[in-house]
């Protein structure tokens, strides 16, 4: 296994342990109502009950863990031909290195929709909590975060423009 296939597999695990865990505690700390939408002004607009906040964003988690890594799992199944990539067939000659470029690439979309998630929830949780006196401003780093995320997951997939180089084997 490649350091790039265990990272990703790490994080992915990492950020479904993170929204399960976020989602529980926010669960737990939230008032009845909560604030999703705010005005420019930063008051309260949109609320929503935390039960349905809770669906919401446990039917999010299950769509892109179940379904997503469900289709990761029929790559390997499909014909290299059918897959819209540049130099289809230089890939398909190295079908191993392709299998794994792009189940990583999907795995990396999971835990970084999984990543943007927890934070969201976190900051959720505090920007509705009585304890804390932050704006809901302050947490724009999340929006910030969540676009640099999908931005770079969706460059990965640049990778294929270049021929797959072939393993030197040892000689030793």
């Amino acid at each position: 296994m490649k350091i790039a296939t265990f990272s990703i597999k790490i994080w992915r695990w990492f950020s479904m342990l993170m929204v399960i865990g976020a989602l529980v505690w926010t669960y737990s700390v939230f008032p009845e109502q909560i604030a999703v939408d705010f005005a420019k002004s930063g008051l309260a607009e949109v609320y929503v009950n935390k039960e349905h906040l809770f669906y919401i964003i446990m039917a999010l988690f299950i769509l892109n863990n179940v379904v997503l890594t469900a289709f990761a799992r029929q790559i390997p199944k499909i014909d290299a031909s059918n897959f819209p990539i540049p130099k289809r067939k230089i890939w398909a000659e190295h079908r191993a290195a392709l299998n794994e470029h792009l189940i990583n690439w999907l795995y990396c979309v999971v835990a970084s929709i999984n990543t943007v998630i927890g934070f969201s929830l976190l900051a959720l949780a505090t920007i509705n909590s009585d304890q804390y006196k932050l704006d809901v401003f302050d947490f724009a780093w999340v929006f910030y975060l969540g676009l640099g995320l999908m931005i770079l997951v969706f460059l990965l997939p640049l990778r294929l423009f270049w021929t797959p180089v072939p393993e030197e084997e040892d000689t030793y």
